[in-house]
């Protein structure tokens, strides 16, 4: 799993990820993603374009997508009444961004 960047988005109820995934390997780059937020994979969806993943974070249903076409990635959750839980899981998400000196070793 590679993190490029994460930028919370409190209006669009959404944490968009910058990373590198592999659409055909998705399961490489969501699970240890979910694992490293703690949180529980409830439910894997996916087409001919996009991964649409349910996640569990202590009761809070969180969405984890991924767009091929547009090599887009996010966290969102459906409810504003979730967004302290977004606020906390960037915050577990800043420490396991590579800064582009960490990828040239």
């Amino acid at each position: 799993m590679k993190l490029l960047s994460a930028k919370f988005d409190p209006d669009a109820l959404s944490i968009m990820i910058q990373a590198q995934v592999d659409f055909e390997q998705f399961e490489q780059f969501a699970e240890p993603l979910a694992a490293a937020l703690d949180c529980d994979i409830r439910e894997r969806q996916w087409g001919a374009d996009r991964h649409q993943w349910l996640l569990n974070f202590e009761g809070c249903p969180v969405w984890l997508h991924y767009e091929f076409y547009g090599d887009i990635c996010w966290l969102s959750v459906d409810s504003a009444n979730d967004i302290e839980v977004l606020g906390f899981l960037t915050r577990l998400l800043t420490p396991l961004i590579e800064t582009p000196q960490e990828g040239l070793h």
